[in-house]
């Protein structure tokens, strides 16, 4: 009785270990399934170029905050010392640009090379307070520009959606192909197998079994260009990826299943379409841009104040009649001895830029013409690449349900040819045929449901909706 009690206990436990391990490793294959969405999320966080575009958007989120702190006034604090002498001359100071020395000392008759320390220290405000709109053109220049670089980033994001959907695709069709020539060439060498037993036997031509050996190595040559344009479809999705190339295991349900949602009736907006709004994010900003350049040539009305200490080692009686009265202290030269301080209101107007800022604004007022015909290039190209989606969906989902006809009927074809040539009442050319026959209509069902993805996938792109695509399960 405890032997039994054992042996059940044992089974019991041997039962769930097994079912633990079958659990195990349908989970590992899940996991290492690489599903559409999967492949989205590693694009949109790997990829180096989004990762680049996003910097940009934050780059020109700054400099908004910059241009916001334009407007704010200027605020200088400076201090000076110096060490020299104050030898006064009647004469006119240079007018050159450059650093002009002035002088600020009495005149004397003959040149002393008394020298002390001195000082000036001063606190300076410059507020523009009213350019005619310069502030707020350049604010919204810099938002401009920011909408732009974030658009470029969503249609960036929107492209590497769509090419990593159709790097997909097509590597799915690829592993089907390469599956289709496998089968091929498993019933040719079958075939092959067949015609040499006879041959050997009498039964057959010799030259069936030359001919059935060249179907071979043709076959074997389909397989080897299956794996080879497989092996490009894998690296093209593992580029769109920004990962290593590998070998990748994906979701079937691409060839096994058409789409859930199928649009009945065509599409025909693209108004929603990242491709597009990034254009017109261009076009406005260019205009923005024109707007605030011919700004810069306004008037400006400035508030300005200035609060200044001086010090300086030579005294108040200091003259060539007293020439001694200086002192050559560090201490005493640096002391500030006498304040003033400056307030008022200016306006300045270059006018020569009236002439230099309309060129630039004439410049670029033709930059937003041209991203302007751009923007209407794209537009047409976009609507009719949509019509032209919306009629390839419907071929492909025409070609897909005839499909399956063209393959029964190439099957039966190929039986029977191989039942008449075992029987003797055909020829090894006949049979031949239709094995070219069947692996064509094999191939062509194999890429029918990837069609029908392909022509959604086209159309998502062109309208700009990737949820027509993406959310058919």
């Amino acid at each position: 009785m405890k032997t039994m009690k054992k042996l059940v206990i044992t089974g019991i436990m041997s039962a769930m270990f097994l079912s633990l391990v079958c659990l195990s490793a349908q989970a590992q294959e899940t996991d290492s399934v690489l599903t559409l969405q999967k492949a989205l999320n590693i694009a949109l966080s790997q990829q180096q170029i989004l990762k680049a575009k996003d910097n940009y958007a934050k780059a020109s989120a700054q400099a908004i905050t910059s241009a916001k702190r334009d407007g704010l006034p200027d605020f200088v604090l400076s201090a000076q010392q110096a060490y020299g002498t104050i030898n006064g001359l009647n004469g006119l100071p240079s007018g050159l640009p450059g650093l002009v020395a002035t002088t600020a000392g009495p005149i004397a008759a003959t040149q002393n090379w008394n020298a002390a320390f001195a000082s000036l220290y001063s606190s300076n405000i410059n507020w523009n307070i009213f350019s005619f709109g310069l502030q707020k053109a350049h604010v919204a220049e810099a938002k401009g520009i920011y909408d732009r670089d974030a658009a470029d980033l969503e249609q960036e994001k929107f492209q590497q959606q769509v090419r990593v959907a159709g790097a997909y695709i097509n590597l799915l069709a690829a592993q089907r192909l390469r599956y289709s020539m496998n089968v091929n060439l498993s019933r040719v060498s079958q075939l092959r197998d067949v015609i040499l037993v006879r041959t050997v036997n009498g039964l057959n031509a010799g030259v069936d079994s030359a001919i059935a050996n060249a179907e071979l190595s043709k076959a074997r040559i389909a397989v080897t260009d299956a794996v080879n344009y497989e092996q490009n479809q894998a690296a093209n999705l593992a580029m769109q990826l920004g990962i290593n190339n590998q070998s990748f295991s994906l979701d079937s349900i691409y060839i096994s299943h058409l789409p859930a949602r199928l649009p009945w009736q065509p599409i025909n907006n693209i108004s929603g379409n990242p491709e597009l709004k990034y254009m017109a994010a261009q076009v406005k900003s260019s205009d923005l841009s024109a707007k605030f350049i011919s700004k810069t040539s306004l008037p400006k009305v400035s508030l300005f104040g200035e609060l200044q200490d001086r010090g300086s080692g030579f005294g108040t009686g200091y003259s060539p009649n007293i020439p001694g009265s200086y002192s050559q202290s560090y201490l005493d030269g640096i002391s500030p001895m006498r304040g003033n301080y400056l307030v008022g209101v200016g306006v300045t107007w270059n006018l020569t830029d009236l002439g230099r800022v309309a060129s630039r604004v004439k410049s670029q007022r033709y930059q937003s013409d041209g991203l302007t015909n751009e923007y209407h290039y794209l537009e047409n190209n976009l609507t009719n690449q949509l019509q032209e989606g919306n009629k390839q969906l419907a071929n492909a989902l025409q070609k897909y349900h005839e499909a399956p006809i063209q393959l029964k009927a190439a099957s039966d074809a190929y039986e029977q040819k191989k039942t008449l040539y075992g029987n003797g009442l055909t020829t090894i050319v006949d049979v031949t045929q239709t094995l070219y026959n069947l692996n064509k209509a094999e191939t062509d069902r194999d890429i029918a449901s990837t069609a029908v993805w392909q022509s959604l996938l086209y159309m998502a792109a062109s309208s700009g909706n990737f949820n027509l695509f993406i959310n058919q399960f």
